[in-house]
């Protein structure tokens, strides 16, 4: 076994140690079911949680010192998850779909529909998710331990669709630097977090697109923990950006599954792996529908999105990736620009939103 590996098994093998431990004494917080929101088609859904003890965080002001802002985020990440419990999905047709929670108290559900049920939003549709067995070592509470999934299923009407990331995308981290990007992740919260200018209004309009209709569905795809996974969607809500589904990473310290491509390595391998198989999949699901592309010039998003036009050719409208004013990072963007404006996909660096949304006015695809 590879060292990475055995470390990561020790990780989650001292979790679940300390998670009995905690139960026994009753020093367990009652237990939750995170749902994340996610995305599907009216013949299948795709369904992600996790179930873990409260994590007893309180509600975030603009106002938080760092010190209770950095408190927070050590309570989102030292979680305690429930490995091995049973879940059922329930559908309007009566159908139910049973799912056992893995190593680290995710679970993953694709469920195909007889029919969709009634939306609670426009574009997104409920689906209740219980606890229906814990492991031994816990006890069923008198309530039941449920919420709902909220999955995202695009209408006809859909002109395109939009993937885009968040870090240095849509507000800053700085990731080119680790320390700065430490201290904006671990001592902010969604409340003291600002979006970049601009950037909130560019994505409404290209949900809009031309008909004026919320119609062209959004996901966004980040290498952030699914640990963030509310603080995330707290930010978008607060700042009016559209929501979709948050496909983040499991924050694993294991080597990814997926061969990286030549020349890139380490941290750089994890994100590019993730991100490819998660776009990857969402163009999968809509084969008919085309899409944008949204990143910025910090990590690998350029690269990235320069191998899913060759994976899907003639699916990509446009992409645009901020610069984050790093030079040898815009620099390797020029290239691919060059290289995807001979294949007729438009690639533009932009220092600001402005630009951005006045190129995807010329392409006709907002007003």
């Amino acid at each position: 076994m590879k060292l990475p590996a055995a470390l990561s098994n020790l990780s989650e093998w001292s979790d679940h140690l300390y998670t009995r431990f905690s139960a026994r004494r009753g020093w367990l917080r009652p237990l939750q079911i995170d749902a994340y929101r996610s995305y599907g088609t009216a013949a299948k859904f795709y369904i992600k949680g996790r179930l873990l003890a409260d994590p007893g965080l309180t509600a975030a002001t603009a106002t938080d010192s760092g010190w209770r802002n950095f408190r927070s985020m050590v309570r989102r990440f030292n979680s305690r998850e429930v490995a091995g419990a049973d879940l059922v999905a329930e559908l309007p047709d009566g159908s139910q779909h049973l799912v056992t929670t893995d190593d680290e108290g995710y679970f993953t559900l694709v469920i195909e529909p007889k029919a969709l049920p009634a939306p609670v939003a426009y574009l997104w549709y409920p689906v209740p998710v219980r606890v229906a067995q814990l492991p031994r070592f816990l006890t069923l509470p008198p309530k039941a331990i449920a919420t709902e999934a909220a999955v995202l299923v695009p209408p006809a009407s859909a002109e395109f669709g939009v993937i885009s990331d968040l870090d240095d995308t849509v507000f800053e981290t700085s990731a080119t630097n680790i320390f700065k990007m430490l201290g904006r992740v671990l001592f902010s919260n969604a409340q003291s977090k600002q979006p970049f200018e601009g950037v909130a209004e560019f994505y409404r309009r290209l949900q809009h697109g031309r008909t004026g209709r919320p119609d062209n569905p959004f996901f966004f795809v980040s290498s952030s923990p699914w640990n963030l996974y509310d603080l995330l969607a707290e930010f978008l809500k607060l700042h009016d950006i559209p929501t979709g589904p948050l496909l983040l990473r499991d924050l694993s310290i294991a080597r990814p599954k997926t061969t990286p491509p030549p020349g890139v390595t380490g941290s750089a391998a994890i994100h590019f792996a993730h991100k490819l198989h998660e776009i990857d999949d969402i163009l999968t699901t809509y084969p008919a529908l085309s899409f944008v592309l949204c990143g910025d010039s910090g990590q690998e998003d350029a690269r990235i999105y320069r191998e899913v036009v060759r994976r899907h050719p003639g699916r990509i409208r446009a992409i645009y990736i901020r610069d984050v004013q790093v030079p040898e990072r815009a620099a390797l963007v020029g290239p691919i620009i060059e290289e995807l404006g001979r294949e007729g996909v438009p690639m533009l660096l932009v220092a600001d939103y402005a630009t951005a949304a006045a190129h995807a006015a010329g392409l006709g695809l907002v007003v």
